[in-house]
């Protein structure tokens, strides 16, 4: 699994890190069943602190992406009710409208923006 991690990024880097695994699933590199690195094999991969990964690994769990197994690790395990997804993508994308709003995009520039975006992981 390829991770890239911006250390100069003002997000956090256990956020950089669920995106990245978030975006695997995302183009397929990462797969149902699929086991994710131990924490500290990742961490010695990466070159973060155990701890960063382990709270990566806990969002991951919490937002339906993967399972926490003692014996198999961290295993991609999609788990996410579609309409609870939905909602969630609704209140995510509020905020980004409105940002977009107030900088003068319009719609029509912000569906070609999203449609640019998910042929990306389309193609994957």
């Amino acid at each position: 699994m390829y991770v890239k991690i911006d250390f100069n990024s003002d997000e956090a880097i256990y956020i950089q890190l669920r995106n990245q695994i978030i975006y695997g699933i995302a183009t397929s590199q990462i797969q149902e069943g699929d086991n994710l690195p131990s924490v500290r094999e990742l961490a010695e991969i990466v070159g973060i602190n155990m701890h960063t990964v382990n709270k990566a690994y806990s969002i991951l769990k919490q937002e339906g992406y993967v399972k926490l197994d003692r014996r198999k690790g961290a295993v991609i395990a999609i788990d996410i009710d579609k309409l609870q997804a939905i909602e969630q993508l609704k209140e995510s994308l509020r905020v980004i409208l409105a940002e977009a709003i107030c900088k003068n995009i319009s719609c029509r520039e912000i569906h070609e923006v999203i449609d640019q975006i998910y042929q990306e992981f389309e193609r994957g």
